[in-house]
């Protein structure tokens, strides 16, 4: 549930924005992708979330179907376009992006009496992100959501934060706090865990994000690899060794891949070695969303380390 949008790549890498001749148009929004990458995986996916009435958003349907993510829950809005999203490719860890979601971003405009309460608290694992708490009415859709599933089993919160979409790093950190209350699983990164509980230490961060009441907390380290911690457990493994082509895909097939082993029952070590490893393919390739990977070739990968 969360941001959707068109990703305007540069098809020349190394270079300013102002010398790019060429781009490629692809389909956005970190929990869209997530939804991309578990469905590669061959889970059933679907996200919930709002586009422009345009042809952008005729795209991001299109797309979204041509990955097998079940666009059901997609709706437009009169009068708002549907955002999109360059960036900057210069490798290997320099990837500046510019947001256009000028007036507002339609997914922003998701209301809690539009959701599908049905399908929120029957979905085995529901993932939102912390850019949908930046602005009403998506903050209290997320809430409503969330109230709906009752801490049910993977609710799981990217913590995502992106300060272009907040007056503050403090407003920020006050509804990620109150979005701790209801989820069972955060993953961030060092500065969103900074973000969300004050502390940026991996170990302390963790903790503190358990003692706000998940039951699964992943940090991820970037070149430092990622730690993952529960109540009984904690591991810290390595980054999957990779060429850098474009970072910007990397958290998101994380993610998916972090989904698919919650749902596969994995112990965490083998969940967050697979996810690395789809994470770090996704980072050797140039875009998002066409680039998540098969099981197939994440096992691959694994084989070969």
């Amino acid at each position: 549930m969360g941001r959707i949008g068109v990703d305007i790549y540069p098809l020349q890498v190394g270079v300013s924005l102002r010398e790019v001749e060429t781009f490629g148009k692809y389909l956005g929004g970190s929990p869209s992708n997530v939804a991309v990458a578990a469905a590669r995986l061959g889970r059933s996916a679907g996200v919930i979330t709002r586009t422009g009435a345009d042809p952008f958003g005729e795209f991001l349907h299109d797309a979204l179907r041509s990955y097998g993510v079940d666009d059901s829950h997609v709706t437009a809005v009169e009068g708002l376009p549907t955002p999109v999203t360059f960036c900057e490719i210069r490798p290997p860890e320099d990837f500046p992006l510019y947001f256009y979601r000028e007036p507002k971003a339609p997914d922003l405009e998701i209301e809690p009496g539009s959701l599908d309460l049905d399908a929120v608290k029957g979905a085995r694992l529901f993932w939102a992100t912390v850019t949908g708490l930046c602005q009403e009415p998506s903050r209290a859709a997320h809430f409503h959501a969330w109230q709906a599933r009752d801490r049910r089993e993977h609710t799981v919160l990217d913590l995502d934060y992106r300060p272009m979409f907040w007056e503050s790093a403090e407003a920020a950190s006050e509804q990620v706090r109150r979005a701790l209350q209801h989820v069972t699983v955060a993953v961030g990164n060092l500065d969103e865990v900074e973000v969300a509980v004050g502390v940026r230490e991996p170990y302390q961060a963790a903790k503190a994000l358990l003692d706000a009441g998940v039951g699964l907390a992943v940090v991820k380290q970037g070149s430092a690899g990622v730690l993952g911690m529960t109540k009984d457990k904690t591991v810290e493994l390595p980054p999957v060794p990779v060429e850098v082509v474009n970072g910007l895909g990397a958290g998101d097939a994380f993610g998916g891949a972090l989904c698919h082993g919650l749902l596969s029952g994995w112990p965490l070590a083998r969940m967050l070695r697979f996810a690395g490893a789809a994470g770090a393919i996704v980072a050797g390739r140039l875009a998002c969303a066409p680039a998540m990977p098969t099981v197939q070739e994440v096992e691959g990968v694994l084989g070969d380390a």
